[in-house]
């Protein structure tokens, strides 16, 4: 949880990238997921191309990689699950590698893990380089409800101080408890029956503190923006470039050239 709190500190820093406004932003990650999903089930190799956005906004941004890396490696195992069992149900073989076959149920497992790394790696650029309450102000601005992008903001805000409550009874249930003594089902129930009734609570004293300081349902951001000619060449640039690769299969073609220009040389006297 706090490894995920860095993200919003990454978005304060002062890049070319971080700008930007953020509805080009928003718009660039949203065009990039949608393409990416509507690949086929098999294609794999025409969807290796896009790893060039999320490596280009990592170098350009100045984010850590490394640190990018670990929060999408959180996803894959989850990823990997859904599409485990599709070898078992597509028996079918798609391509050859040598002499072993690969049939599209582990092809399809593949693409589910690509498609994930893909997106969630975009998702978790967007909020570095942008911020979570900037994301959220840019979806509205785009046609995204109020009370929905609202909702979100306090879900993210809060979503750590319950994180750390529920840490804390943890802890003081563990220090209490005597040997397995307290550790059971029954105690971690009760405990979570207190953590809800206490944030219950909290909620309505932030509420009222909230009101009583003037909130308006808006939150100010303190970075302004405006949608100008960078903005734009930024949208346009990658658009095209998404779409050059979705109707593209540069690896594939690239594959074919190669193997025709062995082949001319082999036919050569």
């Amino acid at each position: 949880m706090l490894d995920f709190r860095q993200l919003d500190q990454l978005a304060v820093r002062d890049t070319r990238i971080h700008r930007l406004d953020a509805r080009a932003k928003v718009l660039v990650v949203l065009i990039f997921i949608v393409t990416v999903v509507s690949f086929g089930r098999y294609e794999l190799s025409a969807m290796v191309p896009f790893f060039l956005f999320p490596v280009a906004v990592v170098v350009l941004a100045d984010l850590p990689a490394v640190f990018i890396a670990r929060k999408v490696a959180l996803v894959i195992p989850f990823a990997a699950a859904i599409g485990i069992f599709n070898p078992l149900f597509d028996r079918e073989i798609q391509i050859y590698l040598g002499s072993f076959a690969v049939s599209g149920g582990w092809l399809s497992c593949a693409s589910i893990v690509l498609r994930a790394t893909l997106t969630v790696t975009a998702a978790v650029i967007l909020v570095a380089v942008t911020g979570f309450t900037a994301v959220c102000e840019a979806l509205e601005r785009l046609g995204m409800p109020h009370p929905l992008a609202v909702q979100l903001l306090f879900m993210h805000r809060y979503l750590f101080v319950l994180a750390d409550a529920a840490a804390r009874a943890s802890r003081a249930r563990e220090l209490r408890a005597f040997g397995t003594r307290g550790m059971g089902m029954g105690p971690f129930t009760s405990m979570a029956g207190h953590l809800l009734l206490k944030a219950w609570e909290r909620a309505e004293r932030i509420h009222m503190a909230m009101l009583a300081r003037g909130f308006q349902g808006t939150f100010h951001l303190q970075r302004g923006s405006g949608f100008g000619l960078p903005e734009l060449s930024f949208l346009v640039s990658w658009t095209a470039l998404f779409m050059i690769l979705r109707f593209t299969n540069i690896p594939l073609s690239i594959g074919h050239a190669v193997t025709a220009f062995f082949n001319a040389g082999r036919l050569m006297p």
